[in-house]
């Protein structure tokens, strides 16, 4: 057992302990006990340490270090361990206090510098270990990209996104092996690059110019994406009426929200996309629903949707508790309210939406004994009569939002 830090997690370049600093470096020759890619590995001398190839994933990595716990442990990682890095994670189960880190520029900063953009005006995101359709919540006109990869693949997979949402001349860098001998930096348009079909190592950095088509459809942050973004059966929160419904849910960097009948997922979808971080739970009773909550999850950037296919208020059991709750189906049965509303963090928000006479009765019972605000909602689009255009309504849309108070 050792007095403070028994973690030490070094940051290494691709030149190896060259990239260290002084510091680290000392750290590094002190160390009995060393955990490292193997590509890492290969260019390190590492004497009579013990070392221990990384080629488990991220929780086996985890229970390792936790039943170590107290004892010298050194881990060389890539770039700044603390940006999408096992540092960032080993943070979630440690104490600061047990662990050193000692950074060298991460992947985002080498790229940066030799592309020359300014790092905080650039989408810095993680391709790897995750899914490359992550890439599509961040595309539009003009904006820069920094993204770390998982294979050489990940190339390949990025250009065929861009070509298929309208994004083919954007202009994509590929830098391989940053600050080592085998550096090299190419570009191409995205479906040039989809033609070309070239191979990439697999330890790349990734950099987007986006550059829209004329005919692409540019999808704004903002809630409120047209309906014909979502892959949809007619059982949709509705675009004006799905902005309105956000606003009402506020969401924010983190926050978690529950979907309760979610259709084909769209509000919690526009929740993800809306702020950083910010998780969903999507509970659909239909089969087919829910497929293409998982299809619309992945065309609209948001992969990490989770989908619970079940009837609530049965599935809501075992859940995450929410920071937010919207109930798009199943308000008229009392116990999705209580379910949801038990659960529901203090000071967390919950909005429920209704077409039905039912429906509404409901949700005036609820505001009598529970405050809010209710909305009632009607929105008319123009479509053809003949030759001319009129109004045609749709459905009438009963909104109640109500913030549970901290003291209960």
């Amino acid at each position: 057992m050792v007095d403070g830090p028994w973690l030490t997690l070094l940051g290494v370049g691709d030149n190896g302990l060259d990239s260290l600093t002084p510091t680290a470096r000392n750290l590094f020759d002190a160390a009995k006990t060393i955990i490292a890619p193997e590509r890492v590995l290969a260019n390190i001398e590492c004497g009579e340490k013990e070392v221990i190839p990384w080629t488990f994933g991220v929780q086996p990595t985890i229970k390792f270090l936790l039943e170590r716990r107290g004892q010298p442990v050194t881990i060389l990682a890539t770039g700044d361990p603390m940006q999408f890095g096992i540092g960032a994670t080993m943070m979630r189960h440690i104490e600061p206090s047990e662990m050193r880190v000692i950074p060298t520029p991460s992947a985002f900063s080498l790229a940066a510098a030799r592309l020359g953009w300014a790092l905080q005006e650039v989408a810095s995101i993680s391709l790897h270990g995750r899914s490359v359709h992550g890439l599509s919540a961040h595309l539009s006109p003009g904006r820069r990209i920094i993204a770390l990869t998982s294979t050489g693949r990940t190339i390949g997979e990025s250009a065929r996104i861009l070509v298929e949402r309208g994004y083919g001349a954007s202009m994509m860098t590929v830098l391989e092996h940053m600050g080592g001998a085998e550096e090299r930096i190419s570009q191409m348009a995205a479906r040039e690059v989809l033609a070309d079909k070239k191979e990439y190592a697999a330890f790349n950095t990734l950099a987007v110019e986006c550059v829209a088509d004329a005919e692409a459809e540019i999808l704004a942050p903002v809630p409120g994406l047209p309906d014909a973004a979502f892959e949809h059966d007619g059982q949709l929160t509705k675009q004006e009426v799905r902005a309105i419904t956000l606003a009402h849910l506020r969401p924010y960097p983190g926050a978690l929200l529950w979907d309760i009948g979610a259709g084909n997922g769209s509000v919690a979808i526009e929740w993800m996309r809306g702020a950083s971080s910010a998780h969903a739970i999507a509970i659909e009773s239909d089969g087919e629903r829910a497929a293409r909550i998982a299809a619309n999850a992945l065309a609209l950037g948001t992969p990490t949707l989770e989908i619970i296919e079940g009837k609530a208020p049965t599935a809501l059991a075992g859940l995450a508790r929410p920071d937010a709750v919207f109930i798009g189906g199943g308000i008229s049965d009392p116990l999705v309210f209580d379910e949801a509303w038990s659960a529901l963090k203090p000071g967390g928000r919950l909005v429920a939406n209704s077409i039905t006479l039912e429906g509404e009765a409901r949700l005036l019972h609820l505001h009598s004994v529970h405050g809010g605000e209710l909305i009632r909602m009607q929105v008319s689009r123009a479509e053809p009569v003949g030759r001319f255009s009129g109004w045609k309504p749709l459905m009438p849309v009963t909104l109640w939002s109500v913030r549970k108070r901290a003291s209960i």
